[in-house]
């Protein structure tokens, strides 16, 4: 499955990389490509991973889901 998630707070490519060890730390996430101009993440990952999930790792991170 693929979710693709808005993210505010990015502003350098150590952001991206951030975000995508966060998202990338949850269990069922198989990877996350994060884009900085397009402030966005794409989070292919298995059904049993939901929103909640993802929200939780990035906010944890320090940035936020639009």
């Amino acid at each position: 499955m693929k979710t693709v998630l808005q993210i505010e707070g990015m502003s350098c490519d150590h952001c991206v990389q951030h975000v995508r060890e966060a998202l990338e730390t949850v269990a069922g996430v198989t990877s996350a490509e994060v884009s900085l101009n397009a402030k966005t993440a794409e989070v292919e990952h298995e059904p049993g991973v939901n929103l909640a999930m993802l929200k939780a790792a990035v906010e944890k991170a320090g940035y936020e889901i639009n």
